[in-house]
Formats: C-alpha cells, structure tokens, sequence
C-alpha cells in the first residue's frame, strides 16, 4: 500500500513548508479511521456528535450562531481537485501554499488497484492548539461563527501555531507575510453574503457539505445527528474537537 498526494492523474509535487512525509502521515491518520468502517456494517448507537465531543467536554448547546462546520463525504470524493482549483482562486492562494488539498490513498489487492480520496483542510478546532500556542495573539477563535482566523497585523512569522497545528493545516504565505490557512472562504465569500465555500460550491460530486451545526433544519445538522451512518474526525485523540466531520454515503 502506498499513500501520496493526487493531481490529476499524476502524484502531486509537495512544495512549500509541508514535506511528503508530512502529508503521508496525515493522510495514514485519516485512513486508520475510516479503514474501520471500510465493509459500511458499523452502526452508530449514539449520534456522532456525542461520539466526537464525549459527554461533558462539549456543550450541550453550540456556542456558536451560526456554528459553521463542514461534513465530507468521502466515498464520493473522485479526486477531479476542482475544489482544490475553486479554493485557490477564491483565496489567492500561492503555489507553494495550500489551503486545502485531496490526499489519496492507492491499494494494491489481489486482482485490481483501488484509490480512496480524502479532501483535507482546517478543521476550525472547538479546542484549537494554533490559538494556544500563537505568542502574540495573531491568531484566534471568532466570537460568533467559530471560525479559526489570522489577523495579519498581529503575525509575526515565527511559524510556532504550524508547529502545533494537529493537522499541517497552515503555511507562512511570503506576499502577505504572515501565516495563512483556511478560514471556511469568510473574508473571500461568507463575510460577502455568500452562503457557502467555493470548495463546496464547485465539488461536481456533493462530497463537501458546508453549514451550521447549530441550526437543527440545517443539512450538516442532520448529516452528523443520523444514527444510521459513522462519523468521524481526523485524529481525535489529539483533542482539538474539530468541526470537520467525515462519513460514508
């Protein structure tokens, strides 16, 4: 089994200040998970939100309005990365940087070769450890939406919140000399009175569902609340309780 980035057809060449090996482990940490419910005959008993943030560590009501979140389905992921492309020109992302990416994962059976895809980005942490860890503040939870933001002004480069990010989600962006990331397309589209993210927007295959976790009528809402289907988040143990949630079907 082999794990390496996809463009296109052809493995993708890893620039920037994430390395491949890097983007492998992070891609074999999404792939543990949902190689557990590979056969689709695991059932949850509890809703996945319960699952995710265990009882007690996550209020009962969300503390957001709206509380933003992103389900990704990631059977239908085809790895055209038109999200990829739709996020780049939303954001005016460098090509030494990345604000989102599809990893994929190739597996030699007996018979046939098989290809998984697994869309990544920031995962706007509940409990995000780039918050923490940021010295002078540059970085910080939004008070309304929860969405993980940079002040520029503030950065002064020292790369500390990419060390502690769980999830390689962040690069030193040199035109606007401060660290960038994904911010769920607000400054490009949201704040703008769009209703959603360009990844969301152009993926041809619905497989990223973009919404309000705190809306009981919302898609996402009713996505994560199923009992009928597992969910999930990237490395849950590292305790950041994302807003990223992913699934099958």
């Amino acid at each position: 089994m082999t794990f390496k980035p996809f463009e296109d057809g052809k493995p993708l060449e890893v620039s920037g200040t994430i390395s491949s090996l890097d983007r492998r482990a992070f891609l074999k940490i999404g792939l543990v998970v949902t190689g557990a419910f590979a056969g689709g005959a695991v059932v949850s008993a509890v809703s996945a939100a319960e699952k995710v943030f265990p009882r007690g560590s996550f209020p009962e009501k969300y503390p957001y309005k709206p509380h933003y979140c992103m389900v990704i389905r990631v059977d239908r992921c085809i790895g055209c990365r038109r999200c990829v492309e739709a996020c780049v020109a939303a954001n005016a992302v460098p090509d030494y940087g990345w604000r989102t990416l599809v990893l994929e994962r190739e597996e030699q059976a007996a018979i046939d070769q098989r290809r998984e895809f697994i869309p990544v980005l920031c995962n706007q942490c509940n409990n995000p450890p780039c918050v923490r860890a940021c010295p002078v503040r540059a970085t910080y939870k939004d008070r309304k939406n929860g969405i993980v933001m940079m002040d520029n002004r503030k950065c002064i480069g020292c790369k500390i919140c990419v060390a502690a990010c769980p999830y390689d989600a962040r690069y030193y962006n040199e035109e606007k000399g401060a660290i960038d990331k994904c911010d769920f397309c607000f400054e490009s589209r949201l704040s703008r009175g769009a209703k959603s993210t360009a990844c969301a927007v152009h993926c041809p295959a619905d497989v990223r569902i973009f919404g309000d976790l705190s809306d009981p009528r919302d898609r996402v809402y009713r996505l994560i609340h199923q009992l009928q289907k597992p969910v999930w988040v990237l490395k849950k143990e590292a305790g950041a309780r994302p807003n990223v949630f992913y699934m099958k079907g």
